[in-house]
């Protein structure tokens, strides 16, 4: 079904924003001890809590032609994010970072930190600590949570119209089924639906068998 692969097209470059970025936070939350971590903890849950359609109002305001970011980017790159596959990806990214983001603290967290200090009292450096010894035993936990971060992508709807718009670029399958009932095309809807179903029921099956090793 093309609505697949756009979904695809769009939740894959999306990924590829949220899963590093995510992680990074993550791991900031998790071992900062700082006033800042409580300000950036909060901004990571804000596009959790919000409505998506308000989501998706925010980055038109910031990214659309009269934003403060969008003019810049069309003035002097040429580049307009709005109602094309970038701001789809945008609107993905943003609503599945939250999931990434605390997903990966709650990895990092349970990382036994006496084990870093024996490692590095063994002579690794900080670098080679984070390698050889945290990323090991985060590595299950951040699997997850770019399980669920490239799911809600996935899914996304709101914000992904409201910033992106319904075009061929950006016709997701979550926007498709919306726009076939619309239509009245109920046996695409239906269609869609499942196979969007099928998806999640294997990947909460692979998330639990994942758990249990």
């Amino acid at each position: 079904m093309s609505a697949f692969w756009v979904s695809l097209r769009i939740v894959l470059p999306a990924l590829a924003f949220v899963v590093p970025i995510g992680a990074a936070l993550g791991f900031f939350l998790a071992r900062s001890r700082s006033a800042l971590r409580a300000i950036v903890d909060s901004l990571v849950l804000v596009p959790l809590v919000l409505p998506p359609s308000v989501v998706g109002y925010a980055l038109l305001i910031v990214l659309g032609r009269q934003g403060p970011l969008g003019s810049v980017l069309e003035t002097l790159f040429g580049v307009r994010l709005v109602f094309s596959g970038a701001a789809a990806s945008i609107a993905a990214a943003t609503v599945a970072l939250p999931l990434m983001a605390k997903g990966a603290e709650a990895a990092f967290v349970r990382v036994d930190r006496e084990l870093e200090e024996v490692a590095m009292a063994n002579g690794l450096g900080p670098w080679a600590t984070f390698r050889l010894v945290t990323l090991p035993i985060a590595l299950p936990g951040l699997g997850v949570a770019t399980t669920l971060a490239a799911l809600r992508a996935l899914g996304e709807f709101g914000a992904t119209l409201t910033f992106a718009g319904y075009s061929a670029r950006t016709a997701t399958a979550p926007l498709e089924v919306y726009f076939a009932m619309q239509r009245g095309d109920d046996a695409r809807a239906l269609s869609l639906s499942l196979v969007l179903v099928v998806a999640s029921v294997g990947a909460a099956l692979l998330l639990r068998a994942w758990s249990r090793r």
